[in-house]
């Protein structure tokens, strides 16, 4: 009875084994799910350009840059570096680009190695690397102040946004429904699978980070949240080591149009970065 016994074990065992082992080298397509479609180039306002930026590895990825709209607010220098969520392109977040060029501010708006038909493979160091040559590209703008530039991050694009905090501070971080870490997502959408810390190959630890970025920090969900919930992003807002606001918003799911370019959406983050650079010693004009 016992040979049969530890038999029956050690199958199990190297069947365990294997699952995990699959698991880990398949983990990235549980993570990320990018569109391989390039998006159409869309009709830029006046002024505005598509430009190309490099990596640190040599990846040539496409941008648009949206300066601020004739006739906006005197913003003094200040931009918006735009990270996006673990879907759709840099056109999705078009009107939320476009929206803040009216009140004022010039953005920058990047799709991700591997996303929207761009060349590479997504990974946190991956992404980390196309956010800091988005970042450098937009400090290279004409009119745009380097001590001037904030993040806006929306779900994964909220990690990547925090990541990229820990090299480069902002001066303001943006972030819309984001999570606290990797694992924690995990566990949350893959209740059903072993979720082991160190075998993790992207741990984007959100909130461990921002206990060491001390900047003004506006954290926007919704309750209704089925991708990031509430509870989730929360967590967020409190590991926040700068002064922070957070902000909830009545919108039906995470994708809910509201939460990418919404009136209230818009007028909160409007009213945030006023806050944050009349604190700087601007003489910008309140709201937008």
């Amino acid at each position: 009875m016992v040979e049969p016994l530890v038999r029956t074990l050690l199958v199990v065992a190297v069947l365990a084994l294997a699952f995990l082992a699959f698991l880990y080298v398949t983990q990235r397509n549980l993570i990320y799910f990018p569109s391989s479609v390039r998006p159409e180039e869309a009709p830029l306002p006046a002024g505005a350009e598509t430009i190309e930026l490099e990596t640190d590895d040599g990846l040539r990825l496409p941008a648009w840059f949206l300066p601020p709209a004739a006739g906006a607010p005197e913003r003094g220098g200040t931009a918006v570096l735009v990270f996006n969520g673990n879907a759709g392109d840099r056109s999705h977040r078009l009107e939320l680009g476009l929206a803040l060029s009216a009140r004022g501010y010039a953005v920058l708006l990047f799709d991700y190695r591997g996303y929207a038909g761009n060349p590479g493979s997504p990974s946190e160091e991956g992404l980390r690397a196309d956010a800091r040559a988005a970042a450098a590209a937009l400090v290279a703008r004409p009119g745009v102040d380097p001590d001037r530039i904030a993040y806006f991050g929306e779900s994964l694009g909220a990690a990547v946004a925090g990541g990229r905090a820990t090299e480069r501070p902002p001066a303001a971080l943006i972030l819309r429904s984001p999570p606290p870490a990797g694992a924690e997502m995990a566990r949350h959408h893959y209740p059903y699978l072993p979720v082991i810390d160190p075998l993790l190959m992207d741990r984007y630890p959100l909130a461990e980070q921002l206990q060491r970025v001390e900047v003004p920090t506006l954290v926007i969900l919704t309750e209704r949240d089925e991708i990031v919930p509430a509870d989730l992003s929360r967590r967020v807002h409190e590991a926040a080591a700068g002064p922070k606001r957070l902000v909830l918003l009545d919108a039906a799911h995470h994708n809910d149009p509201v939460l990418f370019a919404g009136e209230e959406l818009i007028a909160e983050v409007v009213a945030f970065l006023d806050e944050v650079f009349a604190h700087l010693g601007t003489d910008q004009p309140a709201g937008g």
